[in-house]
């Protein structure tokens, strides 16, 4: 659980001084929040090295300053060091040509070893978070980079801590309040006389793609296949798709790791992530999250039903909460045990499992799709969006369906009758405004289907995330790291943030 007294209540910008920190995804949203919050409130940390996909040095580099540090994100920070901020990030960044799917990262002699002898902090937030992701694709990455993660911690002797980014969505589908608890080994979410076992899925997903690709087929039919073998596999033990079902395995494949390490394990599972409410950007986003393909769709006019149930609560946090709490944890969990004599540190005791910490706000604070839809309304209203034709666009009402049966229903009327009726005029006539019709109610209806596809579980969801745990770390902290570090969902107005913050965010960052 929670560190000492003596542990929490050191300052959290303190904490960083002088540490070495290696940190996967950086390229990410939530990476680049965390580089950005580390060097804005400690610039005396010593090293944070981020490795990224490049063929050499050079690329890396290149690739960091576009993708990361150029970001507008890092704008306040570059105010604050002026002429010097070039300076001060070449000598506190460190970008590395390097993949989590490669032992030791991909990283080679002699960096690797400075490399190892600084760290005290590693933060695994690479991950891919692509639903129907190939299972080769999202095992190797979600899966054996965990274990490529822990395999290096084993070669750092003064690491004091690992934090792995996990998702709340790893319990699937299930309903009633979910507790911060670690999986076992081999659990599954649903009883199946298969038994789980993470090797051999790894061997499955290597055999079945060697298969695949030895018959010839098309690259197009092998991705097909291995996107079907991963949801398959989902399905067979419990989870709804092949991303949460991997990033479950990745949670007990650092259990599993970790366990004869001694250093502390923390699993951060936040639920949906969202724009950045305060600090440095308000509502700076990247991507498109769960519910923000839902206002680009509302935006766009493409949009015209949905399947959620209104009253049900969406699971949303800010990306800057849940930066702050994995600097919190990161803190409350880092070991003493770096600092001990050599002879002391050959009777470190094995780790206990990972601490898990749900960043998320149903319990607590919870805000229901209807907050999202009222203020979408209004924004827009209030916002119109402009056309191609220099008008405003009308803002018009969704359709919400509550049930699967509703929505199927209102699909076959809305979308798949006129759409059989205009495929036989079009063979009838051979009527070219026919086809263009079809065309274009066609590619409504995909649109649609897809989110719902994609999106339409979280909208169902009936779980409630219990956040004891980040709680009490919240309380353990100190005053000043309360506020400066804020992650309690209970802080944030969800009407005023979707509508003055969230919103624009969106079509400002990702609309553009």
């Amino acid at each position: 659980m929670v560190g000492t007294m003596e542990e929490t209540s050191r300052r959290i910008p303190g904490y960083f001084k002088n540490k070495g920190i290696l940190i996967t995804g950086a390229t990410g949203f939530l990476g680049k929040i965390l580089v950005e919050k580390i060097l804005r409130v400690q610039p005396d940390v010593k090293r944070i090295y981020l490795p990224v996909r490049a063929p050499d040095a050079a690329s890396a580099k290149k690739r960091l300053e576009t993708e990361v540090i150029g970001k507008e994100l890092f704008g306040r920070l570059r105010e604050t060091h002026g002429k010097g901020f070039q300076s001060f990030i070449e000598e506190k960044v460190i970008p590395l040509a390097g993949d989590i799917i490669h032992e030791n990262l991909g990283v080679e002699e002699p960096q690797l070893s400075q490399m190892t002898q600084e760290l005290n902090v590693i933060v695994n937030g690479a991950a891919t978070t692509n639903f129907y992701e190939r299972y080769d694709v999202a095992l190797d990455v979600n899966v054996m980079g965990v274990k490529h993660i822990c395999q290096l911690a084993k070669q750092c002797p003064n690491l004091e801590v690992v934090l792995h980014v996990s998702t709340a969505y790893v319990v699937g589908e299930k309903q009633g309040v979910i507790q911060e608890r670690a999986f076992k080994q081999g659990e599954t979410l649903r009883e199946t006389e298969a038994e789980l076992d993470i090797d051999a899925e790894l061997r499955l997903a290597s055999d079945y793609q060697r298969q695949v690709a030895g018959d010839d087929a098309e690259q197009k039919n092998e991705r097909k296949a291995m996107k079907e073998l991963g949801l398959a596999r989902a399905r067979e033990f419990g989870w709804p798709n092949t991303y949460v079902f991997t990033k479950a395995l990745g949670e007990m494949t650092l259990a599993r790791e970790l366990a004869g390490v001694g250093v502390p394990g923390v699993i951060v599972r936040p639920s949906i992530i969202t724009s950045v409410q305060k600090e440095p950007l308000p509502g700076w986003i990247e991507g498109t999250r769960t519910i923000d393909a839902i206002l680009i769709g509302y935006a766009k006019q493409s949009l015209s039903c949905f399947l959620a149930d209104l009253q049900l609560t969406m699971d949303v946090i800010p990306g800057d909460m849940v930066v702050n709490a994995m600097m919190a944890a990161t803190v409350a969990h880092a070991s003493t045990a770096a600092a001990a004599p050599a002879d002391q540190k050959k009777k470190t005791p094995p780790a206990p499992p990972p601490t898990v910490y749900h960043a998320t706000s149903s319990l607590r604070n919870p805000a229901p799709y209807a907050v999202l839809y009222r203020t979408g309304i209004r924004y827009f209203s209030e916002h119109p969006r402009v056309g191609k034709d220099g008008r405003a666009v009308r803002t018009r009402k969704v359709h919400f369906f509550g049930t699967v049966a509703g929505f199927t229903a209102y699909m076959v009327l809305r979308y798949r009758l006129p759409l059989e009726l205009l495929r036989l005029l079009s063979l009838l006539c051979c009527g070219l405004l026919f086809s263009r019709l079809y065309a274009e109610l066609d590619r409504k209806y995909r649109f649609v289907m897809r989110l719902v596809d994609l999106y339409g579980p979280f909208a169902l969801f009936k779980g409630i995330f219990d956040d004891a745990n980040m709680e009490r770390l919240r309380i353990a902290m100190p005053v000043a790291d309360r506020v400066e570090f804020n992650f309690d969902p209970k802080t944030v107005d969800w009407d005023d943030y979707f509508y003055k913050i969230h919103i624009p965010g969106v079509m400002k960052y990702v609309l553009n």
